[in-house]
């Protein structure tokens, strides 16, 4: 039996006890922990194993990133793609322009281009139309992706691409085109059947090896410390193309699936290769959109000033009508899903869609003797969230995944800029609903950003934005429980907190080593003084250079359809 000893100055288990060891040793073939300790408790459970000394860094159990969307996070953000969102170098919306007529300018005439990550609140932007899209891209189909994944922007070219100067097409199902007073497309789509409807055409053109681009975010997450990950909108069809990832040996993550509920058969089981890899967790709804284009399902209007109107957000507020379910047809899909034993996942960022969550869970709990088991129903985001809907959550057996992010980028637009500070500054309760009891995850929600967990143990202990300002301190929590909630909590709520998570004996062996102890760091500091040095998935450490090698040398042409799924929704 193969065995490795790692020896480190800190071994941070979180485990139920906070143990800190000295070593971990691990049997490297079934890639299961023996024993965490001291050196001579490790040498005495691996009498065989070599002993490497990793200085002084320290050793935790792999971040968990509890939702996200890592293949489309590839296809939309890597290369040959464009990612235009403001904190990967484009704050402005002149600085947008100047992009987009140099983007123009190098490309071959006529080919397409992929935009991803426009942000009309942060960049000062107005609502793209036809009008200007066409001005900077006269002769070329272009598509602009909305940051928060609801909405898709397009020019004229898209327009003859698709066949629409001819025949303009209806609105799907779930989904819409921003028209003028006479039926004419203004080049907006909402909702994700009018966004890929929209884009689908060019995507396929531009993204010629959609595998690869996953693969890079797959390697991005691993160069991050994250081991452990969700896709947050699965389709089946993308079954093979996770496989053909996973099959290789440095993959640098394992992926719980969560399908969506609008699939003709969400409950269906799938059955994967390597279900400690890759697996089905449950079933998504989204139940609302996004508080950054005003279609979250809020009680509280957006203020009016010129931030607001030059990004044509409207005020409301809308409540109830901005949610896609109303609550009749919340309990008719519980009824049919809670039966099946999966996991029930809501996408919601406002307080009013929120209360009729907990209002259909509690029923659909109680209808069908849920209540008081081990179920971990999940509510995503949860932005604008008070802190007695925490307290009912809790009661309730719910588990919550805030997004750090939201809080990040857009914290100082939310304090007084979008709302009234009386909400902005609490936006993303972190202490509230840790106080619940709630069990608390955190995620980064790629492709809306970049998959950084040192960046969210760094805001959500200090409540310090991408600006330096603070929002809200109360609502801060300490590096002990900011850490749980990116391992073990994330673990459980991917129901794998028995093999994940943490690192005890019997558990499976995935580390990230940091070069510091974040505990330690001045948390103001940490992503300054903190970095990620490599990680380890089963007991193998991970090169991700070979791995992003590997996947680019196969034939692409299995995997086309990767990059049209009709999928994407995030923040």
């Amino acid at each position: 039996m193969a065995q490795a000893i790692l020896k480190a100055s800190a071994i941070i288990t979180v485990d139920g006890n906070g143990t800190r060891a000295e070593a971990v040793a691990f049997d490297v073939e079934r890639g299961t922990v023996l024993c965490a300790g001291s050196l001579a408790d490790c040498r005495a459970a691996a009498p065989d194993a070599e002993i490497e000394d990793l200085g002084s860094s320290t050793l935790l159990p792999g971040f968990v990133d509890a939702h996200s969307h890592p293949v489309l996070g590839g296809v939309l953000t890597q290369e040959p793609a464009h990612w235009i969102a403001p904190y990967m170098g484009y704050p402005t919306w002149s600085a947008v322009e100047a992009y987009f007529d140099k983007v123009h300018a190098e490309k071959p005439t006529g080919e397409p281009q992929l935009f991803t990550g426009f942000d009309r609140p942060l960049q000062g932007a107005p609502l793209l139309t036809l009008e200007i899209l066409d001005r900077h891209f006269p002769d070329r189909p272009v598509v602009v992706l909305d940051n928060c994944g609801h909405l898709l922007y397009f020019n004229t070219a898209v327009m003859k691409l698709n066949g629409w100067d001819k025949d303009v097409p209806e609105d799907p199902v779930a989904g819409s085109y921003g028209r003028n007073a006479d039926g004419s497309l203004v080049g907006t789509a909402y909702e994700t059947p009018a966004v890929m409807g929209a884009a689908r055409n060019v995507i396929a053109q531009v993204v010629t090896h959609p595998l690869h681009s996953a693969a890079k975010w797959f390697a991005l997450m691993g160069r991050n410390g994250v081991t452990l990950t969700s896709d947050h909108a699965f389709d089946p069809t993308s079954l093979s193309g996770y496989e053909a990832l996973v099959s290789f040996p440095d993959c640098p993550i394992r992926v719980g699936f969560y399908e969506m509920s609008i699939d003709q058969d969400p409950a269906k089981q799938i059955t994967t290769s390597n279900p400690s890899v890759i697996w089905k967790q449950g079933i998504k709804v989204w139940a609302d959109g996004s508080p950054l284009i005003g279609s979250a399902g809020l009680s509280f209007p957006y203020l009016d000033n010129e931030t607001t109107r030059t990004a044509q957000i409207p005020l409301g507020p809308f409540g109830e009508k901005n949610m896609n379910y109303t609550r009749a047809e919340l309990d008719a899909m519980l009824d049919e899903l809670a039966p099946t034993g999966w996991q029930m996942t809501f996408h919601c960022n406002g307080d009013v869609s929120f209360d009729v969550i907990l209002d259909a869970c509690e029923a659909a709990l109680a209808r069908h003797d849920l209540l008081g088991t081990d179920h971990r129903w999940r509510i995503e985001h949860c932005g604008a969230a008070r802190a007695d809907q925490f307290d009912r959550a809790a009661s309730l057996g719910l588990h919550c995944s805030l997004g750090p992010f939201q809080f990040i980028y857009w914290g100082d637009l939310f304090d007084g800029t979008l709302f009234d500070a009386a909400v902005g500054s609490q936006w993303q309760r972190f202490a509230d609903a840790w106080k619940a009891g709630v069990h608390v995850s955190l995620h980064n929600d790629g492709p809306v950003d970049p998959p950084l967990p040192l960046l969210n143990l760094q805001a959500v202990v200090t409540r310090t934005t991408a600006s330096g300002a603070v929002h809200g301190v109360n609502q801060a929590l300490t590096m002990d429980q900011a850490i749980r909630a990116h391992t073990i909590n994330g673990a459980r709520q991917l129901g794998h907190d028995q093999d994940l998570g943490s690192i005890e004996v019997g558990k499976l062996a995935d580390f990230v080593e940091l070069s510091a102890d974040p505990t330690a760091a001045d948390p103001h500091e940490l992503t300054e003084r903190v970095h990620v040095k490599g990680t380890w998935i089963g007991g193998h450490k991970i090169d991700l250079a070979k791995f992003e090698a590997a996947v680019e040398k196969i034939d692409p042409a299995p995997h086309r359809t990767l990059a049209t799924l009709n999928r994407h929704r995030c923040c």
